[in-house]
């Protein structure tokens, strides 16, 4: 019966554990097995791995065939190089002292190298721990300050009593200012007074000059009007002179042709008798 040493899933999802077994290579996964070697649990860093080492040897030898995740277990754990030394001791290669010393010294370096690797593992997860408690300590004392701020009464400011004194100083002055800005505007009034009323009255004194100015010029207005009127008048007397200038040669030539006819008129009467 061709036997086989592999991993049984148990567990829960997501987070399996399995367990180490020789079963009949016929028989199913998770179904019947013939010995149970250990259990292999991946959800730890480093896995988690126990074995039965006496046992996984004996099977080995006997020829059971580990499957490939079984072998890197089996491998890890130093049960396949157990058996290759002693097939070296088998085949006469080997003293079962050297391949006993062999052995010893390659677990020790295997495990050395197996403890750097957990150490390191050990000291990251310390630092991020560390540096996640040192980023809640500084949230906590910023919030710590903020809720101080908040509780702490408000600061006495020193400097605002001189404040105030300077604004009730510059208030004081303000009314000084003022009067001195109104006894200014007064006396700039009083001084443009006297100025004003000799403009008012030299401007009285030029209106009777320029009333007369205006009462010569209506005067002169109906003599100019009279002109206008003689030289209006002078115009048709021109236009008839003309007129009768135009029409003289036409009433002498008319006369004439009138005289002409009346003596035509007469000789015919004179050779009619």
């Amino acid at each position: 019966m061709a036997t086989k040493i592999r991993l049984q899933r148990g567990g829960r999802k997501s987070r399996p554990i399995y367990s180490i077994v020789v079963a009949d290579a016929r028989a199913k996964r998770d179904g019947r097995f013939i010995e149970k070697l250990g259990t292999y649990n991946p959800n730890t860093n480093p896995a988690t791995i126990d074995l039965n080492f006496d046992s996984a040897l004996s099977w080995v030898m006997k020829g059971a065939q580990p499957t490939d995740t079984a072998r890197a277990i089996l491998s890890y754990r130093g049960v396949m190089m157990k058996k290759h030394l002693l097939e070296g001791v088998r085949k006469g290669a080997l003293t079962e002292e050297q391949a006993e010393a062999k052995y010893e010294a390659w677990l020790r370096d295997k495990e050395s190298k197996i403890g750097a690797n957990t150490k390191a593992i050990a000291d990251k997860k310390a630092a991020d721990k560390n540096a996640r408690l040192a980023a809640e300590s500084e949230v906590n004392k910023a919030r710590a300050a903020a809720i101080a701020d908040a509780l702490a009464p408000a600061p006495v400011d020193e400097e605002a009593p001189a404040e105030e004194a300077e604004t009730e100083a510059a208030v004081e002055e303000a009314p000084a200012e003022e009067a001195e800005t109104e006894a200014a505007v007064e006396e700039a009034a009083v001084e443009e007074a006297p100025t004003e009323e000799a403009e008012t009255e030299a401007a009285v004194e030029e209106a009777p000059a320029e009333e007369a100015e205006t009462e010569a010029a209506v005067e002169e207005a109906p003599a100019e009007e009279a002109e206008t009127e003689a030289a209006a008048e002078e115009v048709p007397a021109e236009e008839a002179e003309t007129k009768a200038a135009k029409e003289a040669p036409a009433k002498k030539a008319k006369a004439k042709v009138t005289a002409e006819e009346a003596n035509a008129d007469e000789a015919e009467e004179e050779s009619a008798e």
